[in-house]
This record gives C-alpha cells, structure tokens and sequence, in this order.
C-alpha cells in the first residue's frame, strides 16, 4: 500500500515538474510546449517579406556575412553540406554554387512558410537542393553523413539549443565543420545605439514594412536572450566539438562560431 501511495506521488510530482519547465520567448516567460508554437507564428507572419526586412534591418550587410561564413566553411566539390534553419534559401544557393551539381546541399527549417519560400527560389534559381521541414533537435538524418553543417540566425529561437547543438554535431563526419552565424554581443561603446536601433527602429521598420511590429519586437527581444560569444563557445564544446573559434563580424552585431567533430 505504502509503496503504491508512493508511486503515484512521484507520478505526479513528474507531471508537476513537466508541466513547469519554462523557457523564454524575447523577455517574456513561457511554457516550452508554448515557444515553438510562438516562433512559428512570428516566422509566418513575416516569411514573405523576410528578405526584404534582412536587407534593411542590417543594409545589405547579411549578405556579406553569409558569404563570409561559406568562405571559411572548407567546403570542396563533392562534399554534403546541411543548412539548418535555412529559410528563405540564401545559404543554401552559396554552397550549392561552392559545391557544384555533383554534391548535396539539403535545406531544411521547422516552418512551413519559410521553407516554402527557400524552396521556390532554389528551383527559380536552377539549383538542385533538396529542401524538407524537420526540427533542429529531432535531425532525421544518418549519423556521421555531412561534411558540413550550418545554422544561420536561426539557433536563438530554439527551445533546447544544447540538444540542437548536439544533434548537428551527430550527423557530421568526423573532420567536418559546424558553423554557427547569429546575433550576438555588441562592442560595448556600441551597446546604447545598438539598442536604441533594436528596440525603436527595427519595431518600426517591421510595422511599415511587413505590417507586423510584434514580431520585429520579439527579433530584437531574442538577440538579447541568445549566449553570448565565450557562452556559445562552451555550449558548443559541451557538444562534443572540438577547436571551437568564433569571428565578431560588424562589431560584435553578429559572430561566427565553427567547430569541427573529430
């Protein structure tokens, strides 16, 4: 009797304790059951007009980092490369031009509108990239399968990043690289105007230009909450990588972090 009564004590106490793990979504506290939905709404809200706030939220400079980051990736003809929160494509074309036809770049995002919108303008552009919807932390790929990984401004917005990070460390070859491109901390005599930028203009900006202010608030608020440059770097070590660097690009507005599995 005695341990009956005890065990559905410890069976409720779980549920107790899985229905209060929490998480953040921008500044706000949320159940983790709760963010994803969240981050889906935002990035549907905004997957049409994704690119063209890219391009002014930081005046064309994305692209610069993005092809800075295909630049030190090491990637060679014939190697598979898995860009992960991909979008709306535009890391996906780099490496499958750096590659040629006769490799594999796979696109993947957990959000239907902004695969959709990275697939069409792949198959516009020629190119031969297979494209599918998964979740960063549930990968269903092989281990040990790419030469190269990639996630570009898309690993804040993961509730679970430590189990992201190792599932992107699993599915490489040993020898390939994990290249992490995110928002991260500014250089300090920076940090007053950058804020002012983030949490005034860029609201704004997405209220004029994609009809959507909420979801540019939620964009800065999520920069702020993602680790930091020494942060990440661990969390990635943590992972299982090894040689783990990072690059501040613009200030510190956005590093560079790679790692390889060996």
């Amino acid at each position: 009797m005695l341990q009956g009564t005890l065990a559905n004590t410890l069976h409720k106490h779980k549920i107790i304790m899985m229905t209060e793990q929490k998480t953040h979504f921008g500044f706000k506290t949320v159940e983790e059951s709760e963010k994803a939905k969240k981050v889906a709404e935002v990035f549907h809200s905004v997957a049409n007009k994704y690119d063209l706030m890219n391009d002014v939220m930081s005046a064309g400079l994305h692209r610069s980092w993005k092809r800075f980051a295909v630049s030190v990736s090491g990637v060679r003809p014939g190697d598979k490369v898995l860009d992960i929160a991909g979008g709306s494509g535009d890391l996906s074309k780099l490496f499958a031009k750096q590659v040629g036809a006769e490799s594999q770049v796979i696109l993947t995002d957990i959000n239907a509108s902004m695969l959709g919108v990275g697939r069409d303008r792949l198959i516009d552009a020629g190119l031969s990239v297979q494209a599918l919807q998964c979740d960063a932390e549930k990968l269903p790929f092989p281990d040990q399968y790419f030469d190269c990984a990639i996630v570009a401004f898309g690993l804040r917005n993961m509730t679970h990043k430590d189990r992201a990070l190792a599932e992107m460390q699993r599915v490489l070859k040993v020898g390939g690289r994990l290249l992490v491109l995110e928002f991260s901390k500014v250089w300090q005599p920076l940090s007053k105007v950058y804020d002012a930028y983030s949490f005034k203009l860029l609201p704004l900006m997405g209220k004029l230009l994609a009809k959507d202010a909420e979801s540019y608030q939620y964009l800065a608020e999520s920069i702020r909450m993602h680790p930091d440059q020494e942060t990440l770097k661990r969390m990635m070590i943590e992972a299982g990588l090894s040689k783990v660097d990072y690059y501040n690009l613009s200030a510190g507005v956005v590093a560079l972090h790679k790692g390889y599995k060996t």
